[in-house]
C-alpha cells in the first residue's frame, strides 16, 4: 500500500515540470553559501579514533557518526556515506532545511586519513551529502547505486562505477559486491529510478575477510544471501535506528541483530543512530535495545560511542 501511495505521489509530481525542476535544485546544493550552519556547533564526538597504525592493520573499522564509517581492509581505507558537516537536508539560500547533528564527527574533513574508495550506499540527505562530497579528494574512486552518478559528477568526481545488486567490481585485492536491502532510493521524491545497495567487501588475497557496510534496511531474508555455502562475515556494520515509525525502511535493534546472524556476522559496529534526529525513538534507545537482545553476548557488539574504533 505505501509503495502505491509513493508511486501515485510520484507520478502526480512528474506531471508538474516546474515543482520537478525546484526539487531537483534543492537537491543538488553544494553548501557553499550556508553560513548559518556554523552557528550553534554541536558537541565534540565522545570520543576521537587514533589512527597512528591504520595503515598496518589488515581489518579495521572507526564510527565517524551516523553512516559514515572508515574501514581499513585489503590494504586500503574506505570511507562509507562521508556525511561530516553540522547539518543535513536541502539547501534553502544561507541555510540547510533538515536536522543537526547531536555531536561533530569523530573526524573533521581535514584530519581524514588518504581514502582510496567512497561507498555510497543510495541518495538520501543522510548519506549522500553533496556538501561533504564537494569538499573531498575528487580523484579517489566512487562505488554508488544504480541511477546516482549524476549527484556525483558535478562535483567534479570522475571515478565513479555504478552497482545494481548483484554486481561485483575489483580494486585491487578487494571484491566488492552490491547487496539487496529493503529500503528505497528516491532523493527528491519523483526520481524514483535511483538505487539503494548494502555492500560486500571480501578480500581476494591472505588474509582473507569479509565485511558487510548494511546501510539502511528494513528487515528481511535478504543478508542470508551473504552466508550462502557457510561463509561467515567478519564484521557487519548495520543501522540500527530510524525504525519509529518508520519499520516499513529501517529495521529494528532486534530485528538487526537477527540479520546479523543471518550473513553470520562474527562481530557487529551498530551505526545510524546518535547522531542525527531522524525519527521518533529517543536517542539512546536504538543502542540499548541492541544490547538487551545480545544478552550475553554483548561483546560482539564491537562500538557504543561516536569515534570508536575496532580492529580483528
Amino acid at each position: 500500500m505505501k509503495n502505491e501511495l509513493w508511486k501515485s505521489a510520484a507520478q502526480s509530481l512528474r506531471r508538474n515540470a516546474p515543482l520537478l525542476r525546484v526539487a531537483d535544485f534543492l537537491g543538488r546544493g553544494r553548501g557553499r553559501l550556508r553560513w548559518f550552519d556554523q552557528l550553534n556547533v554541536p558537541p565534540a564526538a565522545p570520543r576521537t579514533p587514533d589512527l597512528s597504525r591504520w595503515e598496518n592493520t589488515p581489518l579495521a573499522a572507526a564510527w565517524l557518526g551516523h553512516a559514515s564509517v572508515l574501514i581499513r581492509i585489503g590494504g586500503m581505507t574506505i570511507l562509507t556515506d562521508p556525511v561530516l558537516l553540522n547539518r543535513v537536508g536541502i539547501g534553502l539560500g544561507l541555510m540547510t532545511a533538515g536536522p543537526r547533528r547531536h555531536v561533530l564527527p569523530a573526524l573533521s574533513i581535514r584530519e581524514l586519513p588518504k581514502i582510496d574508495l567512497l561507498l555510497i550506499s543510495h541518495a538520501h540527505f543522510d548519506h549522500l551529502d553533496r556538501p561533504t562530497l564537494a569538499l573531498l579528494d575528487k580523484n579517489v574512486r566512487v562505488i554508488t547505486s544504480g541511477g546516482t552518478s549524476d549527484l556525483l559528477r558535478d562535483l567534479g568526481y570522475r571515478r565513479i562505477t555504478e552497482l545494481r545488486w548483484g554486481e561485483s567490481t575489483t580494486l585491487n585485492s578487494l571484491r566488492i559486491t552490491a547487496q539487496q536491502v529493503r529500503h528505497w532510493g528516491a532523493r527528491a521524491m519523483f526520481d524514483t529510478h535511483r538505487g539503494y545497495n548494502a555492500y560486500v567487501l571480501d578480500t581476494l588475497s591472505s588474509p582473507s575477510h569479509r565485511v558487510v557496510y548494511g546501510a539502511d534496511s528494513a528487515f528481511g531474508e535478504h543478508f542470508k544471501e551473504v552466508a550462502a555455502g557457510g561463509a561467515r562475515t567478519h564484521l557487519a556494520i548495520l543501522g540500527i535506528g530510524g525504525y519509529n515509525p518508520y519499520l516499513h525502511s529501517h529495521a529494528t535493534p532486534e530485528q538487526v541483530w537477527t540479520m546479523a546472524d543471518h550473513m553470520n556476522a562474527d562481530f557487529i559496529l551498530p551505526m545510524h543512530h546518535s547522531t542525527f534526529r531522524l525519527s521518533h525513538e529517543p536517542t539512546r534507545e536504538p543502542l540499548e535495545r541492541l544490547l538487551t537482545v545480545a544478552g550475553s553476548h554483548t561483546e560482539r557488539i564491537t562500538l557504543h560511542q561516536v569515534g570508536g574504533q575496532w580492529s580483528l
